[in-house]
């Protein structure tokens, strides 16, 4: 097995453990909407999840560790995509809100401050603001 390959296993690996803990979130009421399964059918396609993972992850998901990022950057640049998802799909309102808070709970962000996260980052993506913006953006509430 080359190097290359020992890369790609793992990038596969840390994809599907996250697919599958937004999976956990998206059935946290033990249903997933057809809005959800949209969602989560775009997500599965842009973390590059085969059909066979997909189906398998869908059926077994609390298999698959909670990995929530350790870096908070990283945590950011994967709020960064699903906001912006979140945002493209057009789930209107409240709705809108709910999800991206279940998804930012998934991250690792702490349950105190997700309506506040959640609200900024779409305010950000709606905003189409770059990565480094966006990023910048969500660390000035800290300040």
């Amino acid at each position: 097995m080359s190097f290359s390959d020992l890369f790609d296993s793992g990038f596969k690996k840390r994809n599907e453990d996250h697919f599958a803990s937004i999976v956990r979130v998206a059935m946290s009421d033990g249903v997933i909407s057809e809005k959800e399964k949209a969602f989560l059918d775009r997500l599965a396609t842009r973390l590059d999840i085969s059909e066979l993972d997909y189906k398998q992850i869908l059926e077994d998901y609390n298999s698959h560790p909670v990995n929530s990022p350790h870096s908070y950057d990283v945590r950011l640049e994967r709020l960064y995509d699903l906001a912006r998802m979140v945002w493209a799909d057009d789930i209107e309102g409240p709705n809108q809100h709910w999800l991206l808070e279940k998804l930012c709970v998934g991250l690792g962000f702490h349950s105190q401050n997700v309506k506040y996260i959640a609200d900024k980052a779409l305010v950000l993506a709606h905003d189409k603001v770059e990565l480094d913006d966006f990023i910048a953006g969500i660390k000035s509430m800290n300040e």
